[in-house]
């Protein structure tokens, strides 16, 4: 029996970077599948609005911010927000997620990232949060909303909140890729720490696909790896909840290539033409599922 490598997943729901990473993330969930063994970890990046508005974050600099990071290829909404939106009530619907529908926390992230950038909806929100968490089919939407603020989705927030703080002197501290924005020094996001007998790697803030897969080829390899998807159905088959054109491009790229974007976009259109795939506009991009 292969043995499994353990993934922290240190991320929060609003960071341009780790919704930028998403690519690589599903590379790796493509190449290695089960052999790694994910826990996600939210790090609550505010817990109020006042906490951006102090350090002069506006709806329009965040919407200039998005623009900057389109160029990673996920799909973005580049327009104002009616206000600033804290993270914190995002995070704990991933946690209560976690608590409530064990596995489905990633689908909860998912779906909350895709709101968060290609969406105006304000994700403090009860209403905004079901919204997004309704596009992750089979989760307990109301459920996870109601839990919120329960005692044991708060205590276990808070744990992930003081996991995520805890890299002052590690490698991701001194690579310049830790943060100290409200008092330890935490985990940026997305930052990746991967564990087996004993060993540990850390893969800290946004980082390239080939970085992970250096970490992966260090700890142990007798894994199988996957080889790359040879047509966008074969990509599509493998995620039923559906890719964005920058996904399926890189899980056809070969051996930690540049994904080829135009190419992939141009395969994924003649499928929509035969019917054999459907087309969901998501910002400036789309979701790609089979029909």
């Amino acid at each position: 029996m292969v043995p499994e490598i353990a993934v922290t997943h240190f991320t929060d729901p609003a960071c341009p970077f780790a919704y930028s990473s998403i690519p690589a993330f599903t590379v790796l969930r493509w190449r290695y599948g089960d052999q790694l063994r994910w826990r996600l970890v939210t790090i609550g990046l505010s817990e109020s609005t006042e906490q951006y508005e102090a350090r002069g974050y506006t709806p329009a600099r965040a919407a200039l911010g998005a623009a900057h990071f389109r160029r990673y290829g996920m799909p973005f909404l580049v327009a104002p927000r009616e206000r600033m939106v804290a993270t914190s009530p995002a995070c704990r619907a991933i946690v209560a997620t976690r608590l409530l529908q064990p596995g489905r926390e990633h689908d909860a992230l998912r779906s909350l990232q895709l709101a968060w950038f290609t969406t105006s909806l304000l994700l403090d929100e009860p209403k905004a949060i079901r919204e997004a968490l309704a596009g992750a089919g089979g989760l307990d939407v109301e459920a996870i909303v109601n839990a919120i603020d329960d005692e044991t989705t708060l205590g276990a927030y808070e744990q992930d909140k003081a996991e995520t703080r805890t890299a002052e002197g590690g490698p991701t501290h001194f690579q310049g890729r830790a943060r100290q924005t409200d008092g330890p020094v935490r985990y940026s996001a997305p930052s990746l720490v991967m564990e087996l007998d004993g060993r540990r790697l850390e893969g800290g803030g946004f980082q390239p696909v080939e970085a992970y897969d250096v970490l992966i080829a260090n700890l142990d390899t007798g894994l199988d790896r996957r080889p790359p998807a040879e047509n966008p159905s074969e990509a599509l088959e493998a995620f039923p909840e559906g890719l964005v054109t920058q996904e399926v491009a890189a899980v056809m790229a070969h051996n930690n290539m540049e994904p080829d974007r135009a190419a992939a976009e141009r395969a994924l259109l003649e499928l929509v033409a035969s019917g054999a795939v459907r087309r969901t506009t998501l910002g400036n991009d789309a979701l790609w599922q089979l029909a």
